[in-house]
């Protein structure tokens, strides 16, 4: 499986600002997206973007901490395995990352991963998202 980048959304930042992200206690998740109904940069809720659908598709809870060292923040989460239940699920080429606990409104979109091709799960196949490469725990993002 290809390795992807993350690619910040444009609002995150307004949205960090206004205080409506707290990285070390909302419950940030990761969810698929179908290459169909891609993630932009400009987008700013999930509600916006289509999920692939089938047996046992959920988003994903990354356990996520946040801490400060020397001026510099790091969101770290646990690795995120997704099984497909049944042959049923859709392809999918986008991972998101989203702010599943805001309590002002919709779920606010935080980044995306691009795996630059559709990618699709037979019945009991899994995905895995793996923060910074890591088999447990790694960085999501940095802020200095």
């Amino acid at each position: 499986m290809p390795t992807a980048s993350f690619v910040k959304i444009y609002d995150f930042v307004e949205q960090l600002g206004l205080a409506v992200h707290n990285l070390n206690t909302h419950t940030l998740k990761v969810g698929l997206a179908r290459p169909a109904d891609p993630p932009t940069q400009s987008d700013t809720i999930l509600g916006g973007i289509t999920q692939p659908t089938g047996t046992g598709y959920a988003p994903i809870d990354t356990l996520n901490t946040w801490a400060e060292a020397t001026g510099t923040g790091t969101l770290t989460g646990t690795k995120c395995v997704f099984t497909a239940g049944a042959a049923d699920w859709q392809s999918f080429r986008y991972v998101m990352l989203y702010n599943d606990d805001d309590a002002t409104g919709p779920d606010k979109l935080v980044g995306y991963w691009d795996y630059g091709s559709d990618v699709t799960l037979g019945s009991g196949e899994t995905f895995s998202v793996k923060f910074n490469g890591s088999d447990t725990t790694g960085t999501i993002l940095t802020i200095a």
